[in-house]
């Protein structure tokens, strides 16, 4: 009796234990702790096409902020869950971006962040409030981007008046501190939307800050040869040009305003292609030497901007404001996400909405968003220096004094 009983108590033991296994394999979760689903944000870039290089840019900087926070943790609200990137090629047209954007919407983003181009930005920021996604710009400075209304439309950057307005203040404070060495100025532009606003505004406020206008000079985009233009800037002999181009006319009037040696006392760009971009500097320094530009940049003095750029410089890549500008973006989504508590798309828009965000790698202050744009924003002006790209205005960020005038 006591060695049935025996076996039959070690029958039941070992059945138990068999269970007990069974149980800790058919759920581990229980065992084992849950892991959180991933938030899928969406990053949109061409990188393709013709804006293919900038799209690069910030796709890179969306990358490496998306690794740096799940390797910090993750959104702690929401257990330690880790951001996972879906990733849409605009392909540089706004179709290819309305695309990119269903397509994303479909596989369950929570979020989308990029465009670049203004045409993109305003296309996929249309086509996602239909879904009530929360659409963050990296640049697209165009204003009608943020007063069509949209609720779940934010630009971390600053548009086209705050960037426009900075750069005719920091060029007159420059001016009356080189005791207002340049009085005139031509305009070069392209014949485009940006180009040709662009031209316009200064030909109407420049001459309120006594800077008189010699002419404004269309070039087509792409331009193959911009002789003609830069003869014509060497019989109007401007103390100040100011190129609103994109990268290629802006290296092609460099190049032959050097080969023509065409000497302004200044080059002041404004939202320029070129004159804040590393390639350009690298290609062409002599070129490139003492230009200046109105733009987005990073902050010089952020040693957190200064490690970044330490690891994308290690990689043999250039370091352009694309990268940090969009890193800075993703910051902004996961703090939204993280005070909402939840990977939902409407509290997402509020916390976004209510965001003091200042943990970013730009020349900003406190994020403050009124009707989608962040008024926490500003460019900076740089100079292109010995070779270096320099802040030089304003004295906050600056890590460089303007050089001007630059000649004569």
């Amino acid at each position: 009796m006591k060695v049935y009983e025996t076996a039959f108590h070690r029958r039941t033991i070992l059945k138990g234990g068999a269970a007990a296994a069974l149980a800790t394999i058919a759920a581990p979760a229980v065992v084992r702790g849950a892991e959180p689903a991933p938030i899928k944000v969406g990053i949109l870039q061409p990188v393709t096409g013709a804006l293919a290089q900038d799209g690069e840019y910030g796709r890179l900087g969306a990358e490496m902020a998306i690794a740096d926070i799940n390797a910090a943790g993750g959104i702690k609200s929401l257990g330690g869950a880790k951001l996972e990137m879906v990733f849409g090629d605009a392909r540089s047209t706004p179709e290819a971006g309305t695309q990119e954007v269903e397509r994303m919407q479909e596989e369950g983003v929570v979020a989308i962040v990029g465009g670049f181009a203004s045409p993109i930005c305003l296309a996929g920021s249309q086509a996602a409030a239909r879904y009530d996604l929360p659409y963050i710009v990296d640049v697209g400075v165009t204003d009608q981007i943020i007063t069509r209304g949209l609720k779940n439309t934010f630009r971390f950057a600053p548009g086209f008046s705050l960037c426009t307005g900075a750069a005719i203040q920091n060029l007159v404070k420059i001016n009356e501190s080189a005791g207002k060495a340049a009085k005139t100025v031509a305009l070069v532009h392209e014949d485009g939307l940006f180009g040709s606003g662009l031209a316009k505004l200064m030909a109407t406020e420049l001459p309120k800050h006594g800077f008189e206008i010699l002419e404004l000079i269309a070039v087509p985009t792409p331009s193959r040869d911009l002789s003609n233009v830069v003869l014509k800037l060497r019989s109007l002999r401007p103390d100040l040009i100011i190129p609103s181009t994109y990268y290629g006319e802006t290296v092609l009037l460099a190049r032959t305003m050097q080969q023509q040696r065409v000497r302004p006392k200044g080059v002041y760009s404004v939202l320029n292609g070129a004159a804040s971009n590393h390639r350009f500097v690298k290609e062409f320094p002599e070129a490139a030497g003492n230009i200046m530009d109105c733009n987005h940049w990073f902050d010089p003095r952020n040693e957190k901007a200064l490690a970044v750029q330490k690891r994308v410089e290690a990689t043999g890549k250039p370091f352009n404001y694309n990268t940090p500008l969009n890193y800075s973006c993703i910051g902004l989504l996961a703090d939204a996400i993280e005070r909402a508590g939840a990977a939902d798309r409407v509290k997402i828009i509020e916390a976004l909405g209510t965001s003091t965000f200042s943990d970013h790698l730009m020349p900003y202050g406190p994020t403050k968003f009124e009707n989608g744009q962040n008024m926490g924003a500003a460019p900076v002006s740089t100079q292109v220096q010995d070779g270096a790209i320099k802040v030089v205005f304003p004295e906050d960020f600056a890590n460089a004094k303007p050089k001007f005038p630059a000649n004569g």
